[in-house]
C-alpha cells in the first residue's frame, strides 16, 4: 500500500522516491518467486507420497496439509488412475507395484498389527493377525507394506 502511495507522489512529479519503489518492488518478486518455489517443492512432496502410501494417506500426514494440497492430492490421485486404467487393457496397469524390481514373486512377510481378511488372486482368504506369518505374492502385499500392515522377512 505504502509503494502505491509512493507510485502515485512519484507520477506527480518526486523523482527521489523511484529508487525506494524499485527497492520494494523487487523485494515483493523476490518474496514471491520464494513462495512459488516453497508451493512447489510441497506439491512434488505430495506427488512422491501418492507413490509411497498409495491412494490412502495416513491422518497424520493428512493432518499437516491445507485444504487445497488435500484436493490437488486428491486430483492427481484420480488423475493417475485414470491414467494406469488406460494402460494396459481391461484391468489396467498399475504403475505404483514394484517400485524396484522384485527378486521372487512371493516373499515372507509378518503381520505388525491386526488388519482382517485379506483376499488374493486365487479366491483364498487369510486372515491377518498381529504376528502372524504368511507367504504371499508381492505384488499383493507391497501396498500393505508401505502401510505398515505387513512386514518383509528377510531369510
Amino acid at each position: 500500500e505504502q509503494n502505491q502511495a509512493d507510485v502515485s507522489e512519484a507520477k506527480s512529479g518526486r523523482t527521489d522516491l523511484i529508487f525506494l519503489i524499485r527497492f520494494r518492488h523487487c523485494c515483493l518478486l523476490r518474496n514471491q518467486r520464494c513462495i512459488l518455489a516453497y508451493l512447489y517443492d510441497r506439491l512434488l512432496r505430495i506427488r512422491a507420497l501418492r507413490w509411497e502410501y498409495g491412494s490412502v494417506l495416513p491422518n497424520a500426514i493428512q493432518f499437516h496439509m491445507s485444504a487445497e494440497e488435500v484436493e490437488w492430492f486428491n486430483r492427481y490421485k484420480k488423475s493417475l488412475a485414470a491414467y494406469m486404467k488406460s494402460v494396459g487393457g481391461e484391468e489396467g496397469l498399475d504403475l505404483t507395484q514394484d517400485i524396484k524390481p522384485p527378486k521372487s514373486l512371493y516373499i515372507e512377510v509378518r503381520c505388525l498389527r491386526d488388519y482382517g481378511e485379506f483376499e488374493i488372486d486365487d479366491g483364498t482368504t487369510i486372515l491377518l493377525k498381529k504376528n502372524s506369518q504368511h507367504f504371499l505374492p508381492r505384488w499383493k502385499c507391497e501396498q500393505l507394506i508401505r502401510q505398515g500392515v505387513l512386514e518383509h522377512i528377510l531369510s
